[in-house]
Parts: C-alpha cells; structure tokens; sequence
C-alpha cells in the first residue's frame, strides 16, 4: 500500500460505550490492578466516587469500537497482518466510572512513509455524557513495507 492512498483528515462516526462495573472490575483484574477503587464499590465511594473508577489505560476498552472503524476502513487500507503498534499518547481528562458513556471519535492526523513503512497518526477524542473530555490520545499504527 502506498501511504499517499490513505486520508489524512478523515474523521469517522463517533462511537458510544456504555462504561459498566463488571467491565472495569475484569480490567483491573486482568491487568494487576488492585487499588480496591477499581473493585470494590463501598471503597470507591468512600474515595468520594460516584461508582468504580475505570483505571486510566481502560482507554483501550471503549475506543475499541472506534479503532475497529480505522482499521477496517479501505480507504485507510492497513493491511493488519501487518500492523504494528507504534505508540501512543495520552492526555487525561475527567476520571471514567462505572455508569458513563464514553463517546469517541477519531481524526486519520497523519499518514506518511519511512523507511519502506507506512505510518498511520489517529488522533481520538473521548468525552464522557456531560461532555466532559476524558482522554484524547494519539495512536501511532506503522504497516510494515513488504520485504519480499
């Protein structure tokens, strides 16, 4: 794929998660986490939350939906075989419990190529359902060139 067929600027439907207890607390199960804000619903609210707290990197979970949409899109024409993860940063914005809606849209920010690579630059924009901002993130995807 030549990275020039790819579409800088293109912007995708935005997609809603619905954040529940159950799904965080698998997160934070899976990934280590044992902060029982992340558990235990009488520890967060004694936190002064409203219900469990999403861990930060939770972020993969309800931009999932999204990140499906860039992957899957033809004009953006990755080849996942071989995708590799580049990178990514974030900036945090209001924490994510249990009972948001995290609503995501995605921004195609960059496409370029280097060495014989193409590199995809996604930007997201996560808020919650009072619109507050809760991560915006940058996602670097690179699809190695074919080295036949």
């Amino acid at each position: 794929m030549d990275a020039s067929t790819a579409t800088a600027g293109s912007t995708y439907e935005p997609t809603t998660y619905a954040v529940g207890r159950e799904k965080i607390r698998e997160y934070a199960l899976a990934v280590g986490e044992s902060d029982p804000v992340h558990l235990d619903l009488v520890a967060a609210r004694a936190a002064g939350l409203p219900d469990l707290l999403a861990p930060p990197m939770f972020v993969v979970v309800y931009t999932a939906p999204a990140i499906l949409q860039v992957l899957s899109d033809d004009a953006v024409g990755m080849d996942l075989a071989r995708v590799v993860h580049g990178g990514q940063e974030f900036v945090w914005g209001r924490d994510v419990v249990a009972g948001d809606e995290i609503t995501t849209t995605w921004l195609v920010a960059d496409v370029f190529a280097r060495g014989g690579n193409d590199f995809h630059v996604v930007r997201t924009e996560s808020r919650n359902q009072d619109g507050d901002d809760v991560c915006v993130g940058t996602w670097t995807f690179i699809v190695r060139g074919d080295r036949a």
